[in-house]
């Protein structure tokens, strides 16, 4: 028998007010997660990776509302009250943000910062939750822990505040980490630290992983399974080296081919995407890619693609689906082969 997902997303949809009207930030988006799993969400600035993620973790800007099913372990985390959701972020769910320069208190020193959670969630008295933070730190690689304790985030290198980020999210054990571009603004060599810790903690800890990129080689070499993104849709779902290997959707045929690689001739110019996202306040029917894709047609925008199985684990939505091959080496640009 089939273990459950950790993590089953059911037509989730989010929408934000703004002054100019209604935009659809994530529109009908359907996802597992596996236990042990690791899952990519790729796609343009804007797609929606991050508003999927947010809306998961309820943590949604003003004026914003959701709808659908985000159930984990069974459970529909968008019918608990705010008090019952409590009891899972953190404890069983936790997140790492982008931007650890902003999510870490500037007075208040790493020490409290990694503890409180600890204390709160899990009872433990002051001095075990500090050696459990020691621990913690040196797991992620932070070197002389105890001074660490009692620095401020602004005396840390920008590697070392992401460090403190990914232990203070693996503080209480979760089940599920969700990781929004966590090596961003963070130059090459940190930023492959940082993945090869996150991959070694996932599979030291059994733990379940949600990676939100916009970096389609970072994904690449780090995930399972991979979903693609475009203006609040899923564009394409799969295996990773399935999808990437032989990408149908046009637009992850497209993102592929503007994606430097190794075997990128030397100064050619890349390919770039024609035209950019759909306004979110008036986004088109049909087919969200039909204005940047050479070979749309009235079916595209009427009815539309939906989301259909093309291969074992490969489901696509694109009326008119790749035949080529691969084009683009991602795991030889930036990481290691898997």
């Amino acid at each position: 028998m089939t273990a459950e997902p950790v993590l089953q997303v059911r037509n989730l949809h989010a929408y934000i007010g703004t002054p100019r009207g209604v935009v659809r930030a994530v529109q009908d988006v359907s996802l597992d997660i596996d236990h042990a799993q690791s899952l990519g969400v790729v796609g343009e600035s804007g797609s929606g990776k991050s508003m999927t993620a947010r809306t998961i973790m309820d943590r949604l800007p003003p004026r914003a509302g959701c709808s659908g099913e985000v159930l984990f372990k069974g459970r529909d985390l968008l019918a608990m009250s705010r008090k019952q959701r409590s009891e899972i972020w953190g404890k069983q769910i936790a997140m790492v943000f982008q931007d650890p320069g902003r999510s870490l208190n500037p007075v208040v020193r790493v020490e409290r910062q990694l503890t409180e959670g600890m204390r709160k969630l899990l009872g433990v008295g002051r001095s075990e939750a500090r050696d459990r933070a020691v621990g913690l730190l040196g797991e992620v690689g932070v070197p002389d822990p105890e001074r660490r304790l009692r620095a401020y985030p602004h005396e840390l290198s920008g590697g070392m505040r992401q460090r403190v980020m990914i232990a203070i999210a693996l503080a209480c054990e979760p089940d599920l980490l969700i990781a929004d571009e966590p090596t961003t603004a963070l130059d090459v060599t940190i930023q492959r630290q940082i993945l090869d810790l996150l991959r070694r903690v996932q599979r030291d800890r059994g733990m379940s992983l949600m990676l939100i990129s916009h970096d389609l080689a970072v994904v690449a070499g780090q995930t399972d399974r991979v979903a693609v993104m475009y203006a609040g849709r899923l564009a394409e779902v799969g295996a990773t080296r399935r999808v990437f290997g032989t990408p149908r959707h046009r637009y992850t045929h497209a993102l592929l081919e503007a994606t430097p690689s190794l075997e990128h001739e030397r100064g050619a110019p890349l390919r770039l995407i024609p035209g950019t996202l759909p306004d979110p306040t008036n986004l088109p029917d049909g087919c969200r890619f039909t204005a940047r894709c050479p070979h749309a047609d009235d079916e595209c925008r009427d009815p539309g693609p939906v989301m259909e199985p093309i291969a074992p684990d490969h489901l696509v939505a694109c009326v008119r689906p790749v035949t080529a091959p691969a084009v683009a080496d991602l795991e030889g640009a930036i990481l290691d082969g898997r």
